[in-house]
């Protein structure tokens, strides 16, 4: 087929029309990887509509894209997140509308030809077409995440989407912000049909035959849809505001409402900081480009729960693994593990039978030594306790080649202590992966005293390689995610202890925003696991985290929470129940009668005020000391930035991703008055005294971030 030359100076998007009179417009953004939506792109996509709109001989129009692995990737976040930031969203979005809408009111058919990503923006481009074709390439993913960003999609996503699919396929779509394959949307009715990549354009061509959808009355729903509230991100709720009402009017007046529900949301420090979140979440991806070269050969020391985990993980992500561990028992027990976590990453679609199969022929394992010359990266993952890990290190010095990096899974050990039993101390690292390893993303790389420059890249480059996300911590005791952690579980234990009652406690922090509370997060990660790390930090850092007697009673009882089947809770599959037992435990130690309920004495006949705090004053006496501990470790640079404090933290516990870290939290709730709480708190407990560059930003007027 003959084409006629481009007809434009446009820069993002060229223009052909052949001589089937059908145009086609290819995005592709000069010097990039990806096509986005800024004021730029709207302005030429406006230029070419005029072209379009005034071209009576053309039949139809074709939308398609000249990048490997992205259609388009939605609006400019950037712009998003400084118009947020200014109040200047309005006239952006306000335009992409108007740009959309004179795309869908063109009197000739168009269809997209969607291969690569086509996410927010970019997919509510093709909502306003008459047809979608997705291309079959796994490098297609179709969807709308704007409610994960705390915004809702307001180029006409819940607008036209809902006409398209129904009210309530619509809903599951955009509130759960999720990304489907050419497959998973042709399901759906996000796209009308699927194409090999090769044939994507003549199946779009063919398509135009069809002329202009006919507008199909989409059903309306026999009743309203509604959706939890979830604490602190607005957006979904805002999105399902318009959803269940835009059938009911016409769709001006629902874009209309796109547009004031995306301004407001646009304002709100929730939104500002998820928007942050994503760019923070691409840094640590990327990284900088340095090579690095692949790792197809490791070996993993220990194969109880975090060692089983990790080797499971490389070997899924391309690497064979050698498991290596003294004891038959433990070598079949992680196998098993190893075995369910394949099965459950199939039974949840996350990888195929014939994937999960390769992965595990990655692995041996063996309770003989095996030469581990040829092995980059040796990580030990045995019991954590110093003379057992001193033990093992000393061997692989000896077992391991001149090259490879020797690194530990610690949790809250000196990895210090470790590389000086080493010959090669430079080579030597910590790589803390959080359990369970198949979803936690972070993975603390820790800088010892004599870890060199090109331990610390190799290290960078794998974690990277293997699909997590990278934090550099320098070696001190439980560098960040469990020293800034520990003091908050810590004093929560002790709460119940005064006499909260546990239910109190991490309810007020789950309504705050963290995704369990913290007495119940002590039952996940093990009561004598949390003890055993207290005591380390206990010896380094002094009152602020004190080991209670509550913790001591439930390890010495082996009640260890969830994986023995109690803890500060009751476990049965997946009830959780009150620990009876704890609170007999807990009258006792009142002094209270036999059969007295300990917790319901009214507030007043206690002396200690902590039991009168309300959900608000807990969760903030117990986020603050999050704070104090974060900032400290800005302070004595166990971490190389505010950011990496933050972001550690939103991935290593959970902290609430929409408060955006505990320092920027602080930030917002204002520094001057959390140094007025804490010198408050301190006054009776010592724990609580700020530190002094917490001091310094309030005293100053300054913030540990420039933004």
């Amino acid at each position: 087929m003959k084409l006629m030359p481009a007809v434009t100076t446009a820069s993002m998007i060229r223009r052909e029309i052949g001589d089937d009179h059908i145009c086609v417009l290819t995005f592709d953004r000069p010097e990039s990887g990806a096509n986005i939506f800024d004021d730029a792109t709207l302005d030429e996509l406006n230029e070419h509509l005029d072209f379009i709109e005034n071209d009576v001989a053309l039949r139809g129009l074709v939308i398609a894209s000249a990048k490997k692995s992205i259609f388009v990737a939605g609006a400019d976040l950037k712009t998003l997140l400084q118009q947020a930031q200014t109040g200047d969203m309005r006239a952006f979005i306000a335009k992409g509308q108007q740009t959309f809408s004179r795309l869908a009111d063109l009197k000739i058919p168009t269809v997209a030809a969607i291969h690569g990503a086509s996410a927010g923006g970019g997919y509510e481009v093709t909502l306003a077409c008459d047809y979608r074709i997705g291309s079959d390439d796994p490098a297609t993913r179709i969807g709308l995440p704007e409610t994960t960003l705390g915004l809702i999609p307001a180029w006409g996503g819940c607008t036209r989407l809902s006409r398209l699919i129904g009210v309530e396929k619509a809903a599951e779509v955009i509130l759960k912000g999720k990304l489907y394959s050419a497959q998973e949307a042709l399901k759906l009715g996000l796209v009308d049909e699927v194409a090999r990549r090769d044939q994507l354009l003549d199946v779009a061509r063919k398509k135009l035959a069809e002329g202009k959808r006919k507008p199909s009355a989409a059903p309306e729903p026999t009743k309203e849809i509604s959706v939890r509230r979830a604490s602190g991100n607005p957006a979904p709720a805002r999105a399902l505001e318009i959803i269940n009402q835009t059938l009911r009017v016409s769709p001006d007046q629902s874009l209309r409402m796109e547009l004031d529900a995306i301004v407001d949301l646009g304002k709100t420090e929730s939104s500002q900081n998820l928007i942050r979140n994503f760019f923070l979440a691409e840094k640590y991806k990327k990284g900088p480009s340095t090579p690095s070269k692949r790792v197809v050969h490791a070996a993993v020391i220990g194969a109880g729960v975090m060692g089983s985990g990790i080797a499971q993980w490389l070997s899924s992500r391309g690497v064979t693994v050698i498991l290596r561990d003294i004891a038959r028992e433990q070598i079949d027990r992680g196998l098993a593990n190893i075995e369910k976590t394949y099965a459950d990453a199939v039974k949840r679609g996350l990888m195929t039978g014939q994937k999960a199969k390769e992965g595990r022929a990655r692995i041996v394992a063996s309770t003989a030594p095996m030469e581990l010359r040829d092995v980059q990266f040796v990580i030990e993952a045995a019991s954590e306790k110093m003379n057992i890990k001193k033990e093992v290190f000393s061997e692989l010095a000896m077992e391991a080649g001149p090259k490879t990096v020797i690194a530990t899974n610690t949790s809250a050990l000196p990895v210090n202590v470790l590389a000086e039993v080493t010959v090669s101390p430079e080579h030597v690292v910590g790589l803390h992966f959080f359990n369970p390893v198949s979803r936690m993303k972070l993975v603390e790389v820790v800088i010892a005293k004599e870890t060199s420059e090109e331990t610390r890249a190799r290290s960078v480059a794998f974690v990277r390689q293997i699909g997590k996300l990278p934090v550099i911590v320098h070696d001190s005791p439980g560098f960040l995610v469990n020293r800034v952690l520990f003091p908050y579980l810590l004093d929560a234990a002790e709460l119940f202890e005064r006499g909260l009652d546990a239910d109190k406690i991490d309810s007020a922090l789950v309504q705050w925003g963290m995704p369990m509370g913290p007495l119940r997060l002590i039952d996940e990660i093990g009561v004598d696991i949390a003890v055993d790390i207290g005591n380390t930090l206990e010896k380094a850092y002094g009152r602020r985290d004190d080991v209670s007697a509550v913790l001591l009673w439930l390890r010495d009882g082996q009640m260890l929470g969830r994986k023995t089947g109690a803890g500060f809770y009751k476990y049965e599959g997946k009830a959780q129940t009150r620990n009876d037992s704890l609170s007999q435990w807990r009258r006792a130690l009142h002094g209270e009668p036999e059969g007295a309920e300990g917790p319901n004495i009214p507030p007043d006949w206690h002396r200690d005020p902590r039991l009168r705090l309300n959900d608000e004053e807990l969760a903030r006496r117990l986020i603050f000391l999050m704070v104090n501990e974060a900032a400290r470790c800005v302070e004595e640079k166990v971490v190389e930035s505010a950011e990496d404090a933050d972001y550690g933290m939103i991935l290593g516990t959970g902290f609430a991703p929409f408060r955006g870290g505990p320092l920027r939290y602080a930030e917002h709730y204002g520094l001057n008055k959390v140094v007025e709480e804490l010198e408050r708190l301190a006054q009776s407990e010592e724990k609580f005294l700020p530190c002094e560059i917490l001091r310094k930003h309030a005293r100053d007027g300054t913030k540990f971030h420039a933004d």
